[in-house]
C-alpha cells in the first residue's frame, strides 16, 4: 500500500507537494477507512478537489510517470524522458524534477526517490525498512560521460561483475529498477520492488479509458468472476442477468500491426506471432436482461455510456476485493448517477481490504456528509499566484477553519477552503 508519495518540479507542479496516505489520529470511520501495518495507519481511499486546470490530473500523471520509468524503460540512450518541468518559472525548466514513494509490500516498507531531467535519471535511491531504514543502492550519473554508477547498502556485498553488469544496463535515461530488467541476475530486494510496481500501482484510468477489453480479459483468465462481477452490477440496478462472451477471429485490419510496433518500442513475441497468424480474435461482449421472466440480449455497444462505464468499474471492485492493488482514477464521477458513484465508493470501503484508490473528482456531495467520508482523505488542489499546484488535505485545517460541527460543503462551495474557480462575470461582448 501507499504510505507518501512526493512531487516536485512536474508538470503544474513547481514546489514539493505530497499526497499521504497516513490517516491522523482519529478512529471516525476507523474499520472501514483504515489498514494497519506494522502499526501504521494507512487509508485506502484518496479523493482529491479542485477546480479545472489546478493540478488534480498532474499528481495522477506524476505517478503514472514513475510506474513507467521502473516497468518500461528507454531501450536507446538517446531518448529523452517524456514529462515537462514547470514551465511558468524562468528557472525551474532547467532544473531538476524529484518524484518519491513509500510503500509498504508484504509488510515491509520501502523508499523510492528519483531526481530526474529530460535527458536523464540524475540520482536515484532505494531504501527498505526491516525493521530499521537501511541503503539497498544510491545511484548518481556522471552527466559528462553519461555513464551510471550504483553504490549497494552496506547489508548487501555484491561482487564487482554483478555490479558492472547492472551498471551497463542502466542506461543514463533508465531507472536502476529498469536496468534491472534487462539483467538476467537475481536481487531479491529490487525484483520484490518492480514486482510491487508491476502487481499493485495500477495504470491511469481516465474519462477515455475503455475498460470493456481489460476487464473482459480478467474474467476470460479466470482473474475475476464473471458471476461476482454480474452480483456487483446487479446490485447497482442495472438489470442485468448475465455477461455473453462470445470470441470470433477476424482478418487483422490494415495498418494494425504497424500500430502496435509503434505503441511497443520493442516488438515482442506476441506481435510477431499475431504478425505471422494473420488473424486477430475479436472478444463481442452482450449482455442478457431479464424482463418479466423473459431474458433480452443486448450489444454492449448498445448500453448506455453509464452502463458501459460501469461494467468497467464492476470489475475494478472486483479486483480491488480480490487482490491487493491501488487504481488512479481521473474524474472518477464521470457517467455515474451521483447514487451510484457514493454506492461504488462504499461497496470499496466495506469489502476491499488492503486495496487503494486515488481519484479526482468534482462531486461534491460527498462532502455533506460526514458519515461517509473522514477528513483526512479529502484533498484539494489550487493554483498559486505563481500558475503552481498547491495540494492540502481538509485534515490540515484548524478549528478556527473547520470545527466539528462546520457543514464542509458550503465551506468548500463558498471558497472558504479554496480549490474552487475564480469565475468573471457572464456577460460576454463579443464585439470586443
Amino acid at each position: 500500500m501507499i504510505v507518501n508519495f512526493s512531487v516536485q518540479n512536474f508538470g503544474s507542479i513547481k514546489d514539493k507537494q505530497i499526497l499521504s496516505f497516513e490517516a491522523d489520529k482519529s478512529a471516525h470511520l476507523e474499520n472501514a477507512y483504515i489498514v494497519n501495518i506494522n502499526g501504521q495507519r494507512i487509508l485506502k481511499l484518496a479523493l482529491i478537489y479542485g477546480a479545472n486546470a489546478s493540478g488534480k490530473t498532474t499528481i495522477l500523471n506524476a505517478l503514472e510517470f514513475l510506474g513507467g520509468m521502473v516497468l518500461n524503460p528507454e531501450s536507446k540512450k538517446t531518448s529523452e524522458l517524456q514529462f515537462r518541468p514547470f514551465l511558468f518559472d524562468t528557472d525551474t525548466p532547467n532544473q531538476n524534477s524529484i518524484i518519491s514513494i513509500e510503500f509498504f509490500h508484504k509488510n515491509i516498507k520501502y523508499f523510492y526517490e528519483i531526481v530526474f531531467n529530460k535527458i536523464a535519471i540524475v540520482r536515484e535511491e532505494l531504501y527498505f525498512y526491516n525493521p530499521n531504514k537501511a541503503s539497498v543502492y544510491k545511484r548518481k550519473t556522471n552527466l559528462e560521460n553519461q555513464f551510471t554508477e550504483i553504490g549497494f547498502g552496506s547489508k548487501f556485498s555484491k561482487n564487482k561483475t554483478f555490479g558492472k553488469t547492472l551498471e551497463a544496463n542502466t542506461l543514463w535515461n533508465n531507472t536502476v529498477l529498469g536496468g534491472y530488467l534487462k539483467t538476467n541476475i537475481n536481487f531479491h530486494e529490487l525484483q520484490e520492488v518492480i514486482d510491487w510496481f508491476k502487481n499493485y500501482l495500477r495504470p491511469l484510468i481516465n474519462t477515455k479509458t475503455e475498460l470493456k477489453e481489460f476487464i473482459t480479459s480478467q474474467i476470460h483468465n479466470n482473474e475475476i468472476s464473471k458471476n461476482d462481477v454480474v452480483n456487483i452490477l446487479k446490485k447497482a440496478d442495472f438489470n442485468i442477468s448475465d455477461i455473453i462472451i462470445k470470441e470470433e477471429e477476424k482478418e487483422i485490419p490494415d495498418g494494425f500491426i504497424e500500430f502496435l510496433k509503434r505503441q511497443v518500442k520493442t516488438p515482442n513475441d506476441d506481435i510477431n506471432e499475431l504478425e505471422k497468424k494473420g488473424k486477430i480474435t475479436a472478444v463481442n461482449v452482450e449482455f442478457e436482461h431479464t424482463v418479466n421472466n423473459t431474458s433480452y440480449s443486448l450489444p454492449f455497444e448498445e448500453e448506455s455510456q453509464g452502463t458501459k462505464r460501469y461494467y468497467g468499474f464492476s470489475g475494478l471492485l472486483a479486483l480491488l476485493i480480490k487482490q491487493s492493488t491501488v487504481f488512479p482514477i481521473d474524474e472518477l464521477e464521470s457517467s455515474l448517477h451521483p447514487d451510484l458513484y457514493l454506492h461504488f465508493l462504499l461497496s470499496f470501503l466495506l469489502n476491499a481490504k488492503t486495496s487503494q484508490i486515488i481519484a479526482t473528482t468534482h462531486n461534491r456531495e460527498i462532502l455533506d456528509n460526514k458519515d461517509i467520508f473522514r477528513n483526512d482523505a479529502i484533498w484539494f488542489t489550487d493554483k498559486g499566484e505563481n500558475g503552481a499546484t498547491e495540494l492540502y488535505s481538509l485534515a490540515d485545517f484548524d478549528s478556527s477553519v473547520i470545527r466539528d460541527t462546520t457543514n464542509i460543503l458550503n465551506a468548500y462551495k463558498s471558497g472558504k477552503l479554496s480549490g474552487t474557480p475564480n469565475l468573471g462575470d457572464t456577460f460576454i461582448d463579443l464585439n470586443l
